[in-house]
């Protein structure tokens, strides 16, 4: 695995790991995992991932804000075709930047010669958001618990979206105006507010997850 950069967004933890690619008149190669490589890494530690997801997206599609605990869930996303705008929210309670959103634009450019994964440890929410027909895959720290996992709607009006960047919040607003594409579960989740004065938000302490 061509490692080429590790960024740091703006909510601590966050990271977008860019990797390589080897084109040539045929196409190209590229190794997206290899463990030794993504585990030997001191800007960052991954735990070990025990699930991988595929998930396909019509255009219009809002996903999340999704979350879980018992066990924990990290999650490393990438893009395969289309185009998916991440959004995470950080829900580490104590945490200076608890109840803000941040977007990050994950396009798949077969002509780059580089492709890109977004790393989430657990105390954030997770959700996207696809201008166009999209297919994605997530490796994941934790395996799915459904009695332990919750969502905070991301129509919720008690968001802070100011550290998100302001044309990602336009795609947001843009598709969110008029798509039918949301489950109830996802439209009607939990509010930051709601969520917070739940005795279930403790399993987020800053302290704790830092």
């Amino acid at each position: 695995m061509k490692i080429i950069e590790v960024k740091d967004l703006p909510l601590e933890g966050v990271k977008v790991i860019r990797f390589g690619r080897f084109p040539d008149d045929r196409g190209y190669f590229t190794e997206h995992y290899r463990k030794s490589d993504l585990f030997s890494r001191h800007d960052f530690g991954i735990p070990e991932f025990v699930q991988c997801n595929e998930s396909f997206s019509r255009a219009g599609v809002i996903r999340g804000l999704h979350f879980q605990w018992d066990p924990y869930m990290g999650k490393m996303v990438r893009t395969v075709s289309g185009r998916m705008v991440d959004l995470i929210l950080d829900i580490r309670k104590g945490s200076k930047t608890f109840g803000k959103v941040i977007a990050y634009d994950l396009p798949a450019d077969r002509a780059a010669g580089y492709d890109e994964w977004i790393w989430m440890p657990p105390g954030f929410a997770h959700g996207n958001v696809f201008s166009e027909d999209t297919l994605i895959e997530y490796f994941c720290t934790g395996e799915y618990s459904p009695a332990t996992e919750a969502g905070i709607s991301p129509f919720s009006d008690d968001l802070d979206w100011s550290m998100c960047a302001p044309d990602l919040k336009q795609v947001f607003d843009r598709i969110a105006a008029g798509t039918k594409l949301v489950t109830e579960k996802d439209r009607n989740g939990y509010s930051l507010r709601s969520w917070e004065a739940s005795p279930l938000s403790d399993n987020f302490l800053f302290s704790q997850l830092h």
